[in-house]
């Protein structure tokens, strides 16, 4: 069963494709970690996903059955965006009851509860609340809709150390106890790799690499050999090569286990792994530029 289903899933703005034919599968219950440099199509991805805006070409389907923007989706699909607004002059308490009046299936109990707990006066104006504070706020209100998928854009952009480390282990909590899928999208690729189990790489509107994170670990590595001994390795794939050194790391992806006592290396972790995709993709985008010329 999966969260979310897209094919060849593709936004044009003007002549620029913020994605290019994305085809990508994310299993329910996941935490699903979506990364990639700035202007790579993740904040238009997750768009797309929660049914603010309408893909140019392609299908998405979510939770197996419904189209984004759909009456089943907005009923079991919450979704935090970046620095999201909270109308700075309402008291906490007031927002949590302008939401349970707008929808119907927002447990105000839970949003209260799970509110003290954090410590967030609910007396307080939202505007009087600290950026860790707010943010809490923000997940608590889209946890409250009970989603079975949660969207998160960047929620921890601009938090301090200590409330990032809150915000995820509440989150957690969260998944532990309802079996929520979760989307998070984020820079912090060592905050990631403590909580997700799924990695999405994009990079220049493509997917570069999804997959479950045990798996992409356990097919990656870093190996100590001369760049000429990869050349024609059908069982190894060279996603990124320490080009000017005789004998440097290189990240590969090993196409089966007999590959992995043919070289020297160890196992990659997750920033190093995602740095060589972007590389690579960089690498391949200079070339094109060079062969336009």
């Amino acid at each position: 069963m999966n969260a979310v289903l897209t094919k060849k899933l593709t936004m044009n703005y003007s002549r620029k494709a913020a994605l290019d034919k994305c085809t990508l599968t994310i299993p329910r219950g996941s935490v699903a970690a979506l990364v990639g440099p700035n202007g790579a199509g993740k904040t238009t991805l997750l768009e797309i996903l929660t049914g603010l805006i309408q893909a140019s070409s392609g299908s998405v389907q979510l939770l197996d059955e419904f189209l984004p923007g759909s009456r089943g989706a907005l009923r079991r699909v919450a979704f935090v965006a970046q620095n999201s607004k909270l109308y700075p002059s309402l008291s906490v308490d007031s927002l949590i009851r302008l939401a349970s009046a707008m929808n119907p299936f927002f447990d105000g109990g839970l949003a209260k509860s799970r509110l003290r707990t954090l410590g967030v006066p609910l007396e307080r104006r939202l505007g009087k609340l600290s950026g860790g504070q707010q943010a809490q706020v923000a997940l608590t209100l889209a946890i409250a809709r009970r989603p079975e998928l949660l969207i998160l854009d960047e929620p921890l952009s601009n938090l301090d150390p200590l409330a990032r480390q809150e915000f995820l282990g509440l989150l957690m909590e969260q998944v532990a106890t309802s079996g929520t899928t979760v989307i998070f999208s984020s820079h912090s690729l060592v905050e990631l790799e403590r909580v997700a189990d799924y990695l999405i790489l994009i990079v220049d509107g493509h997917i570069q690499i999804a997959g479950s994170l045990e798996e992409i670990i356990a097919h990656h590595r870093v190996v100590m050999c001369a760049p000429s001994e990869l050349d024609g390795q059908d069982d190894v794939e060279v996603i990124h090569r320490q080009l000017g050194v005789r004998f440097g790391g290189h990240l590969v992806r090993i196409r089966s286990g007999d590959a992995l006592s043919k070289f020297n290396g160890r196992s990659a972790a997750l920033e190093e792994i995602s740095l060589g995709y972007l590389r690579r993709a960089e690498d391949i985008r200079l070339l094109e530029e060079v062969g336009t010329q």
